[in-house]
């Protein structure tokens, strides 16, 4: 693909290169606000006490900061995986976007949530720590917003043109 003069114009490889791994920050702060909501209302002590653990801290402020700081985190992994040729087709739709961002989220489900975090936790001692593995349907659910979230966001950040 060629790059196009008119700076009004911005090609699919430089909208990649310059503008894919912010859009995933922007996609993942915006799926893990929605996700952090979830949280705040169902599921209250991991997001005020369990997440901070990780970090040997406590509370709902610690405990939103470092929720918010992995969401970011993710949507860049998310960004990166998403601009690899394999991939990129399938968010080039929102619908087929917000069913990676799905796919994705389920993903973070089992690998963070189900299979890391209660290792984590049992690691540094949290008392209320999750048995391994760690299944919640609740924690599904707001993993699988988190993806739905990120999915729909990040094309729409990502073909932005300035």
């Amino acid at each position: 693909m060629a790059t196009e003069t008119d700076s009004e114009h911005v090609s699919d490889a430089e909208m990649t290169t310059t503008g894919g791994w912010q859009a995933g920050v922007i996609a993942g702060l915006s799926g893990g606000a929605v996700m952090g909501v979830m949280l705040t209302i169902a599921m209250r002590p991991v997001i005020e006490h369990a997440i901070p653990a990780l970090w040997g801290l406590d509370g709902g402020l610690a405990g939103w900061i470092i929720h918010m700081s992995n969401a970011a985190i993710f949507g860049v992994i998310f960004a990166a995986v998403a601009t690899q040729p394999s991939v990129r087709n399938y968010t080039t739709s929102l619908g087929q976007s917000a069913v990676l961002g799905i796919g994705y989220g389920v993903v973070l489900w089992i690998v963070a949530a189900v299979i890391v975090m209660p290792l984590w936790l049992q690691a540094v001692g949290f008392a209320n720590a999750p048995a391994f593995p760690n299944i919640s349907m609740k924690s599904l659910m707001g993993h699988i917003i988190y993806g739905l979230v990120l999915g729909l966001v990040y094309p729409a950040i990502r073909d932005r043109r300035t």
